[in-house]
């Protein structure tokens, strides 16, 4: 998944608010889908012109609308694989009980769905991390897995929420030589999750280090003004944006 965001003819005001705000749209087509885990789906896509329109950086991702009640829906996906010269990709969703997560358990090869792109972007912060620390969860799994596929000479430390028995089967990219792999069941609300990463980040922060993080917005909001004012780490050592929000 990514960062999403709730939506409402068209695409509703808000789809109007993105056009002026430079934003393209796309279709995507449908060409197949896996289950991963019972509470994680991979689906396939033909990417409508957009890669080649856009290119490709890590962690990258766009707004797919969806149905909900005769209004627009969208919410915010990362790209896995992309793949330029065959203009294909894949997306993956954490299921649970919403359109997002209904449309992608009953889509259909040839099934079409609109996507806008707008507001993503990622540059690798100069000089170059001597590590990442990395806090995420199931919905910002693909942009993980990006981040550290685009530096894999990089150490990254991954603080990881679980929300399911099956998230011990999710698809992590990573290397046991260069990446350590934290998980931390989800326990009241995120708050065991901020209290963990609060107890062992600073050991991890030095000056070489670069703190991404993508959980609920609530989460990502108390640790990222944790790093940012108890920390003291430079704004451009930090990145943060809520993924997700509690419903």
């Amino acid at each position: 998944m990514g960062p999403g965001e709730e939506c409402a003819v068209g695409h509703g005001w808000q789809g109007a608010v993105l056009k002026l705000m430079g934003a393209k749209d796309f279709t995507f087509t449908v060409t197949g889908a896996e289950q991963v885990t019972e509470d994680y789906r991979r689906v396939h896509f033909s990417d409508g012109g957009l890669l080649a329109a856009a290119g490709t950086h890590p962690t990258m991702w766009v707004r797919i609308w969806f149905a909900n009640a005769g209004k627009p829906h969208q919410r915010a996906y990362t790209l896995v694989d992309p793949d330029p010269e065959a203009g294909t990709f894949s997306l993956e969703f954490a299921l649970h009980d919403g359109p997002a997560s209904h449309w992608a358990r009953d889509c259909a090869p040839g099934d079409t769905v609109d996507a806008t792109l707008q507001g993503t972007g990622f540059e690798t912060p100069e000089p170059r991390p001597g590590r990442f620390l990395v806090i995420g969860d199931p919905a910002s799994l693909p942009a993980v897995n990006s981040l550290l596929d685009a530096h894999p000479d990089v150490p990254a430390t991954i603080w990881f929420e679980t929300r399911h028995a099956s998230d011990e089967e999710l698809p992590f990219r990573v290397d046991p030589a260069r990446h350590e792999l934290r998980r931390i069941p989800r326990q009241r609300s995120g708050a065991a999750l901020v209290e963990r990463v609060r107890a062992e980040l600073p050991a991890l922060a030095g000056p070489e280090a670069y703190v991404w993080i993508a959980c609920d917005t609530a989460t990502t909001r108390a640790l990222s003004g944790y790093v940012r004012k108890e920390l003291a780490l430079p704004k451009e050592r930090v990145h943060a944006l809520g993924y997700w929000r509690p419903s």
